[in-house]
């Protein structure tokens, strides 16, 4: 079996996008993990509508990737803060991953509006793909896909090709391209 006779139902990327793949669910986590907490917060600094913001941080709580934590302001009603879970604190290195790409591609010619540094060096923080058997940092070409436990064949597809290795296409990274700046 190959990647193409593998459903595209039962993608675990197509479950991630179901949960968090808005933009604006991303930009709420993104602020969260920048230590906005609470409603207000978010609507002034995303700039949504306090319905879109009530939906998303809704299907976030409910996803499980964030928290609701009471607080109240003396005089005022109980609130509540919205705090990531552990879930929630996972999508920290796909978070950073997509903040790489952005700096690389999107910044403005001045740099990239926010740096995410180590506490210890003050050197900037990286996503990198690592094997899991500690063979260090990995590129396109070094890895392969193959269906999983899971897999499920594709209704009526025809058998493929063998699985490949990487991108197949002339502007294949190189070890040198495909390493994060």
């Amino acid at each position: 079996m190959t990647w193409l006779d593998t459903s595209t139902e039962n993608c675990t990327v197509r479950r991630t996008l179901d949960l968090i793949g808005e933009k604006w669910s991303m930009l709420v986590l993104r602020d969260a993990m920048n230590g906005v907490r609470r409603f207000d917060d978010f609507r002034r600094h995303v700039g949504l509508s306090e319905s879109v913001l009530s939906d998303r941080l809704r299907k976030l709580v409910a996803a499980g990737i964030l928290d609701t934590v009471p607080y109240s302001e003396p005089g005022s009603r109980t609130r509540h803060e919205y705090r990531l879970t552990r879930k929630g604190w996972e999508l920290w290195p796909a978070m950073i991953a997509l903040k790489q790409w952005g700096d690389r591609y999107t910044a403005d010619p001045e740099g990239p509006p926010l740096e995410v540094l180590h506490k210890g060096c003050g050197d900037e923080v990286r996503a990198v793909v690592v094997c899991g058997a500690d063979h260090g940092e990995l590129t396109p070409p070094q890895a392969r896909t193959r269906p999983g436990p899971s897999a499920k064949r594709a209704a009526g597809a025809a058998p493929g090709p063998a699985s490949r290795s990487g991108p197949e296409s002339e502007s294949e990274p190189t070890e040198a391209s495909a390493r994060p700046r």
